[in-house]
């Protein structure tokens, strides 16, 4: 299946999150050819999330603290809805199991007297 936009910025952004790469290293580290790679590599340039750095005469690219922040944010995202699915079938399981009555002081004072008896 095709992957969205979305979904290839996204995994550009996981690409990058840890260490500059280069181009073919984002490339292979996405998936991708390195055609569709410079362009949405533009796009995350000119939005200011993404930066190029020179090391030892290759090109790196690295996250600015605008995309290392939108990184954390789309990963808890994407944890909260894994989230929400696994706990609806918690949910139903806990309505199976019965309810406990409310805990109450005097019901509990009597039943210690009662056994003191």
């Amino acid at each position: 299946m095709r992957r969205s936009k979305l979904e290839l910025y996204e995994d550009i952004l996981t690409a990058l999150a840890y260490k500059h790469l280069t181009v073919d290293a984002i490339a292979y580290a996405c998936n991708m050819d390195c055609f569709a790679l410079s362009q949405r590599l533009d796009f995350l340039l000119k939005s200011g999330l993404v930066e190029e750095k020179n090391y030892k005469n290759k090109t790196r690219y690295a996250l600015t603290h605008i995309g290392l922040a939108i990184f954390k944010t789309l990963t808890i995202t994407r944890r909260l809805e894994k989230l929400q699915t696994t706990t609806s079938g918690v949910d139903e399981t806990l309505k199976m199991i019965p309810a406990f009555p409310e805990y109450d002081e005097e019901t509990s004072k009597r039943t210690r007297q009662n056994e003191n008896y």
